[in-house]
């Protein structure tokens, strides 16, 4: 599930990067951009429990859960890999997943969170 980890990281940059620019090219973008862009980047973080994989986006003084990744077998309710999107810093919104990194199909995934799926 590494793998997929990272994947879902790249694919938040990604995706900040995408909303950074706004229609503009790349070198339109200015230096305060290009540094919010690498302060995002660098302060993307992962806490790893036992049963959920917490990610964790801004800086030291204004961090936001991004969402929760379920990291067990055993959860009555939702699969391994399943996106549950944050109910407060410490717990998950149980409702429904938002996604699965598991199968490949992070369309569903934004730089504020993840998306509710359809």
């Amino acid at each position: 599930m590494e793998t997929q980890i990272q994947t879902l990281l790249k694919t938040i940059k990604n995706d900040y990067f995408d909303h950074t620019l706004r229609g503009r090219s790349e070198t339109e973008l200015s230096e305060i951009n290009r540094t919010m862009i690498q302060e995002f980047n660098d302060n993307i973080t992962i806490n790893e429990g036992q049963k959920y994989i917490k990610l964790i986006t801004g800086d030291g003084g204004r961090q936001r859960v991004w969402g929760f990744v379920v990291n067990t077998d055993t959860d009555k309710k939702f699969q391994r890999g399943d996106i549950l999107k944050a109910a407060s810093w410490a717990a998950p919104a149980r409702n429904k997943p938002r996604g699965n990194i598991l199968k490949d199909d992070f369309s569903w995934v934004r730089w504020t969170g993840p998306e509710y799926l359809k």
